[in-house]
């Protein structure tokens, strides 16, 4: 009888940013130091993928706690700055 291999989603969020060289920056916050990068966004995305695997294998590995985004959520907050306008 074959043994039925069972797996868990995990869901992390990921923050992209341009660089000013081109590319993009991926940091996933909940796994801190899991940074990578990508000639363009959808490069970075794969490479996002694949550092997150990478990161949570070591922590399994390790027998760390393995951290995830399931209850988390990110947004953008906007403030208005008069002091900053002239530069």
């Amino acid at each position: 009888m074959a043994k039925k291999i069972s797996e868990k989603i995990l869901k992390y969020n990921v923050v992209f940013q341009p660089e000013p060289e081109g590319g993009y920056t991926a940091i996933v916050p909940s796994l801190r130091g899991c940074v990578t990068y990508g000639k363009n966004l959808n490069e970075a995305r794969k490479m996002a993928v694949d550092a997150i695997q990478g990161f949570v294998e070591c922590l399994k590995e390790d027998g760390e706690e393995i951290p995830s985004d399931e209850r988390s959520f990110i947004t953008t907050l906007d403030f208005s700055f008069p002091q900053l306008a002239s530069i």
